[in-house]
């Protein structure tokens, strides 16, 4: 059997707790302007650099954006919506009594539909039913 000799070879380079190397922002400054004056896309000259072309498009952003991407905590650049809120409402406000000549239907999913009038207990079974 061969013996296998490995050489840890240690750049420098500070890198993140996944081994990303990071790039200092004067340095990512740099490369950007680099780019402008170099007449290459972004991903020639990433590729030129070393660097993975959509890691420098986002460079490019940030400097175009004063320091932080468009995208910024944003997943895939989308715009944040509003959280969602609910509220417990309660119709009507204040539940009367019904009169003893309630009307009650009981749909064959189980749902019941209560109300004092025909009409609208017709009204509320078709909503439910269409």
């Amino acid at each position: 059997m061969e013996a296998t000799t490995t050489e840890l070879v240690d750049t420098g380079e500070k890198r993140d707790a996944r081994g990303r190397r990071l790039t200092p922002a004067a340095r990512r400054a740099e490369l950007v302007a680099a780019w402008r004056q170099s007449g290459l896309t972004q991903a020639a000259f990433a590729r030129r650099e070393g660097v993975k072309h959509p890691t420098f498009a986002t460079w490019v952003q940030e400097v175009r954006h004063g320091g932080r991407p468009r995208s910024a905590g944003r997943p895939n650049g989308r715009r944040r919506s509003a959280p969602v809120r609910f509220a417990e409402v309660r119709w009507p406000l204040a539940m009367p009594t019904l009169p003893t000549a309630a009307i009650e239907v009981r749909l064959p999913d189980g749902t019941v539909v209560r109300g004092a009038h025909a009409s609208e207990v017709a009204a509320v079974v078709r909503a439910l039913r269409g």
